[in-house]
């Protein structure tokens, strides 16, 4: 059977494979030639496929939906893959992407936070009384020029 994992930016997988194993919310389960048509979304796992000389290979999916069809391809569709016949060397690339995503999550919430603050200093400056801006010539609560 057709074993293809496939990104939004790229085709990770396109391969033959005996055997797939994946992981829904039920529970973690086998596809091999001639299963019947499903439709499932896939947990955050990894995808492990044997193909005909029995060499197991391993793709990180960060969820997704997985098709069968006629039993003869099986598609993944996922935002992200990782992809290597290696689980440690995966192991590794998970954690150096996870890493990266991290410290890229913490430097857009911290720009964030200087927008709103910015934002705020504005609104601030645009509503406070009029007295602040004028002195004493204009009564407290009205709009300075």
């Amino acid at each position: 059977m057709r074993l293809f994992v496939i990104t939004p930016t790229e085709i990770a997988v396109d391969q033959e494979a005996v055997y797939v194993r994946a992981e829904d919310s039920s529970g973690a389960f086998g596809i091999a030639r001639g299963h019947a048509d499903l439709l499932t979304t896939l947990a955050i796992c990894v995808v492990r496929w044997r193909d005909q000389h029995n060499t197991e290979h391993y793709v990180a999916v960060r969820g997704g939906m997985l098709r069968v069809s006629a039993g003869r391809v099986v598609e993944i569709a996922t935002r992200e893959a990782i992809v290597s016949d290696d689980l440690g060397q995966l192991r590794d690339r998970i954690l150096a992407v996870m890493t990266k995503t991290a410290e890229a999550e913490l430097s857009a919430r911290a720009d964030a936070l200087r927008l709103e603050h910015a934002a705020v200093r504005q609104i601030h400056r645009y509503l406070r009384p009029a007295a602040q801006v004028q002195g004493s010539r204009v009564r407290v609560g009205q709009r300075g020029p």
